[in-house]
């Protein structure tokens, strides 16, 4: 059974940082995708950023490049986001999510491209 396990969200204040961290057991993506999505109150599920391919490509929502960076080892299951000069409009449960398939430039932005998704950790950033 394939699990991805997140952790590091918490209460922040704008501009400051956070780091997410996401652990997958069960089986490793090499050569597949593993990111981030995320979904604030109210709002649908939106793509922030992901590793694919390998060598890794990676990829940003224009809503955060330049604040946040993706790093990690889909062959170990790993990946983290480090989020930075945060904003109040950041504040969302984010979400780690893997596929074992490297992906285009609009499939790895699509949710459904996704077949496994981790619980989700709260980022909530304060003004």
């Amino acid at each position: 059974q394939v699990q991805l396990a997140e952790s590091g969200g918490g209460l922040v204040q704008a501009g400051g940082s956070l780091r997410l961290s996401c652990t997958g057991s069960g089986r490793t993506f090499t050569s597949g995708t593993m990111g981030w999505f995320r979904r604030a109150p109210g709002s649908g599920i939106e793509f922030v950023a992901c590793l694919t391919g390998r060598p890794s490509v990676t990829d940003y929502a224009d809503s955060v490049k330049g604040r946040f960076t993706i790093s990690g080892d889909n062959a170990k299951s790993t990946v983290y986001l480090q989020l930075n000069s945060l904003k109040p409009d950041d504040s969302a449960t984010y979400y780690c999510t893997a596929d074992s398939r490297t992906r285009t430039w609009a499939a790895r932005r699509s949710a459904s491209s996704y077949d496994y998704w981790g619980q989700g950790t709260q980022v909530t950033v304060s003004s």
